[in-house]
This record gives structure tokens, sequence and C-alpha cells, in this order.
């Protein structure tokens, strides 16, 4: 048998039960990973709370991990017992061992380790599709990072300055900015204090940004499409203070012609190939030292529910991790 998080209903984190369960064997394609580390999420909690609807219940949430392949099942030949991997964007995450699809795990560098990995894959992808293909950033484009003291903030504000942009990372206290700065942010705007448009107009000689990622949702919507220069994306890729709420398409040309996209990791890894060139380019930004990933909180699994309602309370930054 082995130890899970399951949930029998959605609600508050009191609904996270550790139970046992029984994984079985690998089927036709699949591995069985024993994991070390699994990662903690917003979209964890979206399904937690029902945000985002589950099929069935009892149902083990958590969206990625890393570990050891323990077992391969029939015509597997891209993995071996005793290999390294990890996954981003598969739901039942929240386990000590499981099976899934051999494509879906990626092979780790030796200079990456197994907390790290599970810190980093979600959210590292995350901001990679975000950069360079919801909006590839160019040197010189000024850029708007929600979150910048959270897990993909962090890495968002790395990468993006690595990239020549100049990043504006947007938080909600001044302990957050100075994290936010630490991770390679030219400019912070405390929300709570501060008027998120008016600040990134001025951050910009009056133009606006060209992007901005936007993982709040409701609460920052219009302040983000405000911030944007004529023709700037916005990509509203989370729901931190809620769903936004329906808009019409109209209010986008008299405010620039702008763009607005709803992407998700899903779409992003949804086949071999560009997991694979997601993954390879995320590694390459940690191993080269552009990107370090910070581990900022660790719970034991079972202690999932604290972890759950630290993250909601904005209590976090960086990555936290859950041991198994």
């Amino acid at each position: 048998m082995t130890k899970a998080i399951r949930i029998h209903e959605t609600g508050g984190p009191e609904v996270l039960k550790y139970e046992d369960i029984d994984v079985g064997d690998p089927g036709k394609g699949e591995i069985r990973i024993r994991q070390t580390a699994c990662g903690l999420n917003f979209i964890d909690i979206y399904l937690r709370t029902g945000l985002y609807p589950l099929d069935n219940f009892p149902e083990i949430i958590g969206m990625e991990a890393a570990g050891v392949v323990e077992a391969v099942g029939e015509g597997v030949t891209d993995k071996k017992v005793g290999d390294r991997v990890a996954y981003p964007m598969l739901k039942g995450g929240y386990t000590q061992a499981r099976n899934i699809p051999s494509w879906k795990a990626v092979h780790l560098p030796d200079a990456i380790d197994d907390q790290t990995a599970a810190a980093m894959m979600l959210k590292g992808m995350t901001a990679h599709y975000l950069l360079h293909r919801t909006y590839p950033v160019k040197p010189g484009d000024a850029v708007l990072v929600y979150a910048a003291a959270g897990g993909v903030g962090q890495i968002l504000c790395q990468w993006g300055k690595a990239l020549g942009a100049t990043v504006i990372g947007c938080v909600g206290s001044e302990e957050k900015a100075e994290i936010a700065k630490a991770a390679g942010a030219a400019h912070t705007i405390n929300y709570s204090t501060e008027n998120i448009a008016e600040k990134a107009k001025e951050y910009t000689g009056g133009e606006g940004v060209a992007a901005a990622y936007d993982s709040i949702g409701k609460a920052t919507f219009m302040a983000s499409l405000d911030s944007l220069r004529p023709f700037g994306v916005l990509a509203t890729y989370g729901n931190a203070s809620g769903p936004v709420d329906p808009i019409s398409p109209a209010i986008l040309g008299p405010k620039g012609s702008l763009y607005l996209t709803r992407p998700t990791l899903a779409t992003h890894t949804r086949n071999p190939e560009i997991l694979a060139e997601g993954a390879n380019a995320l590694f390459d930004a940690v191993t080269s030292g552009k990107v370090k990933i910070n581990i900022n909180q660790t719970y034991p699994l079972a202690d999932v529910a604290q972890a759950h309602t630290d993250l909601e309370a904005r209590k976090t930054t960086g990555s936290s991790v859950l041991i198994p």
C-alpha cells in the first residue's frame, strides 16, 4: 500500500485526507514512479475548491512531482528502472508512488536534485511558455509580472531579465518587493498601496508594457489591460483572486488594439515534442545559472492542508515542496 492525499468532496483544506491507496503495476506504455518530492501550486487549490471541476471522487490532486522509476510497463523503451524523472501538469501528484504514461515524464539532469525539480517543473515550464510563446520577449521590452515574489513570479523575473526585458514586478508588500527586485525586477508596484496601471505607465515613460503576465485574475484584470502599450498582450493565466468576469472583446479596441489570451500549461505539454522543448529550455536556464529555483517552504505530504492554508493566505514566497 502507498500513502496519498485524497479528497472525497470539494471544500477547504480540511477535505485533504492522508489515506492508503493501492498503486498496482504499470500498464502498457506506463512507468511507476516512487516519488521523492511533490510540487505545490495554485492549481491544486482550484481543484480542491471546485473552481476547476473534477470528474469523480475520491480524487488525488497535485500536478507535479519528481522521483525514481521503480517499474516499467509493456512497450516502454525510453525509461528504465532507476532513472530519475519528473513531470508537470498531470493530476494525481500528491502520493508516494503512482503510474503514469512514460512520455509524460522527462529525464532529470544530474545537476538538478529532486526537490528542485518538483519545485520548478510546472512553474518553470509555465514561465517558459509565457516568455517564449505567449508573448516572445525581446530585448528592451517592458513586461508586468504579477505575484513577482511567488514561484512562477520569481522565475519570470529572472528569465525575463536574462532575455533583456525590463521587468516590473507587482507584489503585495514591501518585503515581497525586495524579493522581486532580488529576482531581477527593475521596478516593483505594491498593489495594496499603489495604482498598478499608473505605475506601469510611469515606469515606461507613459507607453505601457508590452505584455502583462497576470496570475491573479478577477482583481487585476482591468488594471492589466490599462497597463499595456498599444498592441500589447494580456496573458491571464491564473485565478488567485477568482475567475475573471465575462467581458466584451470590443473593449480591447479603444484601449489600444490589445491582445487577450488565456493560455494553459496543459496545451503546452500536449505531446512529447512540445513537452521536451519546454523542459529542456527550463533545464538549460537553471543549469546555466540564469534562473535559480528558490524553495522557501517544505512540508511533509501529510501536512498538505497547512501548505494549502499558507499558500492561500499569501504567506509563502518562492516555491513550496511536499515531501512524501
